[in-house]
């Protein structure tokens, strides 16, 4: 039988990432998410949950993620679920899902971007030709 792991969450980080290197050198990034869902009950009461998360990103895009990213912005998290185990230094086993990123979309504010606008260094988005320049 096939088996498929595909995740795609959108929340926003509950902490500032944390950047560290492996001993070889490869960069990874941790951060979690919070993933808020609204529903109705039977009853017609409207609920909400959260659920958190953990996110690991390798390579790359782990860097971007800990230069850009900060508590309280929202992402988009494409990637697949992935169990860890290990063992305490008391010698009680212990396990986690996680979610491995493949691919992270960074929405919302920069951080350290007061009022949602674009950083000095980061320009404005463009919204198409000034009027005087249309080609025609």
């Amino acid at each position: 039988m096939a088996s498929f792991n595909k995740i795609i969450l959108m929340g926003n980080l509950t902490r500032d990432p944390e950047l560290r290197y492996t001993p070889s050198g490869a960069p990874v990034c941790n951060f979690d998410l919070a993933v808020n869902r609204s529903y109705t009950t039977q009853g017609g009461e409207r609920r909400d949950e959260v659920c958190f998360v953990t996110i690991v990103v390798w390579g790359k895009q782990a860097e971007t993620c800990g230069e850009y990213l900060g508590k309280g912005r929202a992402v988009l998290v494409d990637g697949h679920l992935q169990q860890r185990s290990w063992e305490t230094p008391e010698g009680q086993k212990r396990s986690k899902h996680e979610v491995v990123a493949e691919r992270v979309q960074f929405l919302g504010p920069r951080k350290g971007a007061p009022g949602g606008g674009p950083s000095e260094d980061e320009p404005e988005p463009s919204h198409g030709p000034e009027p005087n320049d249309v080609p025609f």
